[in-house]
């Protein structure tokens, strides 16, 4: 039996905590450099037009002004006039700063001032002129929402008769939800910091989840050679999806250091971080049709988003309706609507956290009009395939998440009546919803190498967002391989190590840990080949019969410690690298994590005000690899969710097509002061399907259905359906 000492599912402290703890964790920003530059962006004001003059005399008379670079006298760029894409962009034609005189949306960035400081650089900023001509602009999407376009991304085709069964069900519910602009707000705003090596080439620290990504991304757009730019993420301070795509301080970094062949930051300001991808606002209709005892007859979902007029943004927000519940007859609709904004981007949970809004709140408004239980209502149409696919699942444990949060809860307790729960003059409300996120895998490549020490080093070029990548890696490859966890250093976050996929989606574990897992077993066969010539106990030995644990190899009585293999293979490290790919019996089944929320808010019956006490959020994702990370991933997610109900909302003024409150004074945020008890559950679920690691993956699902789950107890609270997100107390009142 090959076994190991196990670290996986422990709750292991994080690796990189001390170096985060005591400031040595460096960021994009803080690299230091002898005679670097700093990039200050001068943003438009416009959110339609051209540029007719830009004037920065009074900026270049500053003394320690290197530069001011616009796109009348920016370098040549090699792809500016051919397309360029990078991994994770929409349909059409991204954004190219500096590209020409148009004015695409408010808070392009028009001009980058290089000077020998940061102050001196922003200072700088505020003195040049920009001349427009302004033209006709529209930002809101209300008013164009009837000349949305159906989106390109592909929809599951419409199964059964939605509107013969919706017109003869014995009850129905047409509801329509609004969820506005959110900004990714990660407490590390982007940055980019290009050091420009003597030979011409490029290290550049950038805030993002995918290294590679930008590599590619900055050599095709600048034609350069892959060996000629090297990029690096160490550590990124929070990015939900802000970092999978290279963002527009990264190119005038690289434009700036070619032209002045020197080494240029750029680093945006707190309100910069609104001037790119957002989760979009979104208007929803979702429509059930019922029999008398629950059983969905019909159910039709349709979603219109907003998208930018150079790119068709797409997210998943309507196929979950066709997936979490069994239904026969069902139709989805997704369309755009293009707007003089920026492209929205990838927001933790993608489509599923609006999605989800608008399919639980209306499960429960249909519960309501049943005078069904709400978890009664989702075993009664529990799905045991995912229909939109045709295939069953390869584990879902979706039942056990209902039953074990219900009972912490304490759901039994309930009174269905809306305002019947009160204490003093607050209104009580318990409100519940489910949950789904897709459990994916992506081809991913790991090193794993051994020193004549004992030490083993296992890299990949995947980031770590603060997820807590750098901890489960050392754990999964610490029982990969039989190490022990003081010995094993995971290194990533560098574009010149082996091939990862962006860190999103929730498949970072599941992809790159497989790699690691895989890689840490070519490893040990390495080890066994050397222990069979050199050590004569382990002759004829196989992988079935031996143990690797605690550094050593053992048969027996017999062992060999893995430090002295590595010395005797001549190979100095010993090492050795896959590439892991999902596993071809996957394709038979469908894959995805679940979860059930409970939520408890007290609302007073004056004011308005809205206080959620307490969350239960039980969550069925595989294997957890560390539960303490994970809980934290959970944490945050409500948290998250929590936000989504009460609080985030970026405010537009449409006449002049900018945001209002572009900075976290007035974008309200969750605090500590906002928060309850939350309480985490991880439901069991064994699942040697999805990978060998037998992990879902936990990032995004935290997040799903949280702020479902809160509108519903709102309700509850109060009798008052809420259906335009936020809630805020001037709805509720």
């Amino acid at each position: 039996m090959n076994a190991s000492s196990k670290s996986i599912g422990q709750p292991l402290d994080r690796v990189d905590g001390l170096l985060k703890v005591t400031g040595q964790a460096r960021y994009a920003a803080e690299y230091p450099e002898d005679g670097l530059l700093h990039g200050s962006v001068v943003s438009g004001t416009v959110a339609r037009g051209r540029v007719l003059r830009i004037d920065a005399s009074r900026a270049l008379a500053l003394p320690g002004v290197v530069a001011v670079i616009d796109h009348t006298n920016r370098p040549r760029i090699a792809s500016y006039d051919e397309p360029y894409q990078d991994a994770d962009a929409a349909d059409g034609s991204p954004f190219r700063p500096l590209f020409n005189d148009q004015v695409l949306y408010s808070g392009q960035p028009l001009a980058l001032v290089v000077a020998e400081n940061l102050e001196l650089a922003r200072y700088a900023g505020s003195l040049v002129e920009i001349e427009y001509e302004a033209q006709e602009h529209q930002t809101d999407l209300i008013i164009l929402q009837n000349d949305a376009h159906p989106a390109p991304a592909e929809l599951p085709k419409p199964r059964g008769n939605f509107q013969g069964e919706y017109a003869s069900a014995a009850l129905s519910v047409d509801v329509s939800y609004s969820t506005p602009i959110e900004h990714h707000n990660p407490m590390e705003p982007h940055a980019s910091t290009v050091l420009y090596q003597p030979d011409g080439s490029l290290h550049i620290h950038d805030k993002t989840q995918g290294t590679q990504n930008c590599q590619s991304y900055v050599q095709k757009v600048f034609g350069l050679e892959k060996e000629q730019v090297r990029v690096f993420a160490a550590f990124v301070g929070g990015a939900f999806g802000s970092g999978l795509r290279p963002q527009y301080q990264l190119p005038l970094a690289v434009m700036a250091a070619m032209a002045l062949k020197r080494s240029v930051r750029v680093s945006l300001t707190r309100q910069q971080m609104f001037t790119f991808g957002y989760r979009p606002r979104t208007l929803q209709r979702v429509q059930l049709g019922a029999a008398a005892n629950g059983r969905l007859l019909a159910v039709a979902h349709t979603a219109i988003g907003q998208t930018s007029r150079f790119e068709d943004f797409t997210e998943h927000v309507v196929e979950w309706s066709g997936m979490l519940y069994h239904c026969d007859n069902v139709e989805l609709t997704y369309k755009l609507v293009p707007l003089d904004v920026y492209t929205p981007l990838d927001m933790r949970a993608p489509g599923a956290a609006l999605g989800l809004i608008g399919l639980e709140c209306a499960m429960d408004e249909l519960a309501c009009a049943l005078a069904i239980d709400p978890i009664q209502l989702r075993l009664i149409n529990y799905a045991e395939r995912n229909e939109n696919e045709g295939k069953p699942y390869s584990s879902k444990e979706l039942r056990e998440c209902y039953a074990q949060g219900a009972r912490r809860f304490g759901w039994d307790k309930r009174n269905p009546e809306p305002r019947s729960m009160r204490e003093g003059r607050q209104l009580v409300g318990w409100g519940m919803a489910g949950g789904v996120w897709e459990a994916m895998q992506q081809k991913a490549s790991a090193k794993a190498s051994l020193d004549t020490h004992g030490k083993l080093t296992v890299s990949s070029a995947t980031t770590d967002i603060g997820t807590g990548t750098y901890t489960v890696m050392t754990q999964i490859a610490a029982e990969a391989s039989g190490v022990s966890l003081e010995n094993v250093a995971f290194i990533l976050g560098d574009s010149s190590l082996p091939t990862a996929p962006l860190q999103g989606g929730s498949f970072t574990v599941s992809s790159v840990g497989t790699a690691v897992q895989q890689a840490c077993e070519a490893l040990k066969e390495k080890l066994l080949a050397v222990a069979r010539q050199a050590c004569p106990a382990f002759s004829g030995a196989t992988l079935e019969q031996v143990t690797f644990v605690d550094g050593q190899l053992r048969l027996g009585e017999a062992s060999v410690a893995l430090a002295e293999l590595a010395q005797k293979s001549g190979e100095t490290p010993l090492q050795a690298q896959v590439t892991a790919e999902p596993d071809a019996k996957r394709q038979a089944y469908a894959t995805a994590t679940h979860s059930a929320v409970f939520v408890e808010v007290w609302v007073d019956e004056d004011l308005g005000t809205v206080k959620v006490n307490r969350v239960v959020s039980a969550i069925a994702a595989g294997r957890v690899v560390n539960p303490k990370t994970a809980r934290s991933q959970i944490l945050g997610g409500v948290v998250w969710g929590v936000g989504m109900a009460l609080h985030e909302e970026t405010l537009t003024d449409h006449a002049l097509g900018r945001h209002m409150n572009h900075n976290l004074a007035e974008y309200h945020l969750p605090v500590n002061a906002d928060i309850g008890d939350i309480e985490v559950i991880f439901v069991e679920e064994q699942d040697a399907i999805v990978n060998a690691l037998g992990s879902k993956g936990v990032g995004e699902i935290g997040v799903v259905g949280v702020a479902a789950a809160v509108a519903n107890a709102i309700y509850h609270a109060t009798g008052k359906r809420v259906r335009d997100f936020p809630i805020t107390l001037d709805k509720l009142i």
